[in-house]
């Protein structure tokens, strides 16, 4: 009985709440970075680098392909057949570049805001002013 009061007592803190709200927020978030790269950032990258390049059909084939399968990434993938998906890892690594960005970025802007918000800090007691004008007066 001990461990399972332990346990919620640990489970109704206010940091594992916040914790968990902010998995759930990461991966609402993470989608929106994931069509972000792959329904505008990729389309543009392919396009400059000279024609409809889509990343996630860029591989090597590892093994055998059976016969009647065609040579994409999706039906050698339900196939079996074993695949070096470079093109996948890229576009994936596009991703971790722009959430990681995104992020810094959205830090950055908590903090300026944290900054604007602290309180004034408070006036220094008057005992103390003394003791340093007269600490600063013995120095000379």
């Amino acid at each position: 009985m001990g461990v399972l009061k332990e346990f919620r007592d640990f489970a109704v803190k206010g940091n594992v709440i916040d914790l968990a709200v902010g998995v759930i927020i990461g991966g609402a978030f993470g989608k929106i970075v994931d069509s972000l790269v792959n329904d505008i950032v990729m389309p543009v990258i392919s396009t400059l680098l000279g024609g409809h390049i889509d990343f996630t059909n860029l591989f090597i084939v590892l093994g055998r392909i059976p016969e009647g399968v065609p040579r994409t990434f999706d039906a050698l993938k339900k196939a079996g057949v074993p695949i070096f998906a470079y093109g996948n890892f890229i576009t994936i690594s596009i991703n971790f570049i722009i959430l990681a960005f995104v992020i810094f970025q959205m830090i950055k802007i908590v903090n300026k805001i944290r900054i604007i918000d602290a309180p004034p800090a408070p006036p220094t007691p008057e005992d103390i002013v003394l003791l340093r004008e007269i600490r600063d007066s013995l120095k000379k």
